[in-house]
């Protein structure tokens, strides 16, 4: 971030400066008094649970030089400017669009029901080949992680990738309000959030906001093997290019697993080919590396650049992470999200992998609303398919996980379900032995990590 004037910043959120010096010079912004550091403008945002106006004291002596409130009361902290506006969260929003109206780096913006993530850090690697690039960091892909992404912009910076994630309308919106991307990324429409929009419809046209309000001269990129994504684009006025395996303007053929070592495909692109090494596995990451080698393309990057960058990447933490246990169990640690989507790709690396027995245990799928038990079920008949050979299910919906897996044939002494990891772990001391390969998947609030931790521990 560049240093910053009180006053300005006063004035680019419309606020007023009701105590301390005019001319304070800021050269951070922090949201939390844990990691201020001296010299921030502290910024009192409010949550279910806490209001971060009452740690103003303790920024002003963790070293804060500015303060925004939206509070009343008064405040004197000596040495602190103290700005109030109508709104701490809308002041943000406010700052981080004058801010980002600062630069000339062009933003891509990317979106989906799963691989967002993945595809946001992969584009990222493939853009560093030609320019200093600024990544909006793990999850910072909602109204509080963007703009403090936005905040880390500087002059060196030719190109940002940022995250955009929702559960409503409206979210995303105001987020494209602040970074007006040249390109625009949808990876795919599926059932995460489908609780409360009601319909893969309904996320469509949440998903979609990310094409309102684009840049100059815009580009889309999304998944054209997704077929609700495709008929919703076709009215859009930017620019599109595909990307898939069965279609699009950037096409993966002849996909060859190696593994946990990754992926390996043949690129079809612009009249040409190209042989791809992934290593990271999954047909899905075939598709996030397609999205990337398209953004790529829009920013000039060179074939020879963008097969390279993919061929450096590494995997994340939670994220299809694959460690061996000192006794020789292997587990692939997918724990940081799920839906019937990412728990079908996260099948697919299993049944893929080197071992004796393929084990997978998965947990509940949260925010399906009235789709839990279809969601659930459909997950089982993946499960039964990708040749599991034995499935273990904790929580509450996931036993129509294991249900389902039965009825498609998996054998019933091969199929557990428990309320609890506590009862999971305890059937899992005894069964794994070495050359067991076991998944550990569900969604985030289900903790499952916690599970492929003590696995990896005791095994």
């Amino acid at each position: 971030m560049v240093k910053l004037n009180a006053a300005d910043i006063a004035a680019a959120v419309q606020g007023n400066i009701i105590s301390g010096p005019k001319d304070a010079i800021i050269d951070r912004v922090s949201l939390d008094t844990r990691t201020l550091e001296p010299g921030s403008l502290f910024i009192p945002l409010r949550g279910e649970r806490f209001d971060g106006h009452d740690f103003l004291h303790q920024a002003a002596e963790k070293g804060a030089r500015a303060a925004l409130v939206d509070r009343e009361g008064e405040y004197h902290f000596p040495g602190v400017t103290v700005i109030r506006v109508k709104d701490t969260l809308e002041a943000f929003h406010s700052l981080a669009l004058w801010y980002r109206n600062k630069f000339d780096a062009d933003f891509v913006a990317v979106t989906g029901s799963t691989g967002k993530t993945t595809t946001k850090n992969i584009i990222a690697e493939v853009l560093r080949s030609k320019y200093n690039v600024l990544k909006s960091e793990g999850n910072f892909n909602n109204q509080v992680g963007l703009p403090a992404t936005i905040m880390r912009l500087d002059e060196s910076h030719r190109a940002a990738v940022v995250e955009m994630g929702m559960s409503g309308y409206g979210e995303i919106r105001a987020l494209m309000k602040i970074v007006r991307p040249k390109v625009s990324v949808v990876t795919n429409i599926g059932m995460s959030h489908i609780e409360r929009l009601g319909s893969r419809e309904g996320i469509l046209r949440a998903k979609m906001e990310i094409f309102e309000g684009m840049d100059q001269n815009p580009t889309a990129v999304v998944n054209a093997d997704d077929p609700l994504l495709c008929q919703g684009v076709k009215s859009l006025k930017a620019a599109t290019v595909y990307y898939g395996v069965d279609a699009g303007d950037y096409r993966a053929s002849d996909i060859r697993s190696r593994g946990e070592k990754g992926t390996s495909y043949t690129l079809l692109a612009e009249g040409k080919s190209f042989e791809v090494t992934l290593p990271l596995p999954g047909r899905h990451n075939v598709y996030n590396s397609l999205a990337a080698v398209a953004v790529g393309r829009v920013f000039n990057i060179g074939f020879p650049d963008i097969i390279k960058a993919l061929r450096g990447l590494k995997g994340e933490k939670m994220r299809l992470s694959i460690q061996t246990s000192p006794g020789g169990v292997k587990v692939i640690n997918d724990a940081y999200n799920a839906s019937p989507d990412s728990m079908k790709s996260a099948l697919e690396v299993l049944r893929d992998a080197k071992g004796d027995r393929k084990i997978a245990v998965l947990s509940d799928m949260l925010e399906m609303g009235d789709f839990a038990e279809e969601g659930h079920a459909l997950v089982g008949t993946y499960a039964a398919e990708s040749g599991v050979d034995i499935l273990i299910t904790v929580g509450d919906y996931s036993r129509y996980i294991a249900c389902r897996a039965k009825e498609r044939g998996m054998d019933l002494s091969s199929v557990y379900h428990f309320e609890s990891k506590r009862e999971a772990a305890q059937l899992l001391d005894g069964l794994l032995k070495k050359g067991d390969v076991v998944l550990v998947k569900g969604s985030r609030g289900m903790r499952m990590e916690e599970l492929a931790s003590r696995i990896l521990e005791r095994s």
